[in-house]
């Protein structure tokens, strides 16, 4: 139950990520160094999916 919950925080927190990455993409000067923070935290948010996953033995 608790890694179902973590899962689902995760994906919450991926979909405010890539909206913050649209919404700062569309400025005239979009900070690249800050839409790569936000890329990597997603990969760190997709890795800990993938090892609640594998725990929950998908």
């Amino acid at each position: 139950m608790q890694l179902r919950i973590g899962e689902r925080s995760l994906n919450r927190r991926i979909a405010e990520h890539q909206e913050k990455i649209r919404l700062e993409s569309e400025k005239d000067s979009p900070d690249r160094g800050l839409i790569r923070h936000w890329e990597t935290e997603i990969c760190a948010f997709e890795k800990g999916i993938q090892q609640a996953l594998k725990r929950l033995g998908k």
